[in-house]
């Protein structure tokens, strides 16, 4: 079993979880309340904000002027495809959780 098996697996009880934990409370007639989409969405655009923030700050501060071009580049790369990854990672978990609309 392969590394994708257990993020799938983890994802697919992450979402079981909070469904059973929102089964479980009152039903609220709230409007504005977000879905847990929406939720999830906040939260991972958060960490990945926050990992963004500390990963610049580390780079900014880091003195090697001889490697710095090859850092520099090899952190705009890893953010282009990371950012890339994030993408259709987001457009495959949507479409899993929304189906064929």
């Amino acid at each position: 079993m392969g590394t994708r098996f257990f993020l799938a697996l983890f994802l697919v009880l992450l979402v079981l979880g909070f469904e059973v934990r929102g089964a479980l409370l009152p039903q609220q007639d709230e409007p504005g309340s977000p879905t847990l989409l929406t939720q999830m969405q906040e939260s991972l655009s958060s960490y990945w904000d926050s990992a963004k923030e500390a990963a610049r700050g580390l780079y900014q501060k880091t003195p090697l002027n001889t490697m710095d071009e090859k850092l520099r580049d090899m952190y705009s790369k890893s953010t282009a495809a990371v950012s890339t990854y994030a993408g259709i990672f987001t457009d495959q978990l949507l479409f899993l959780l929304k189906g064929d609309q």
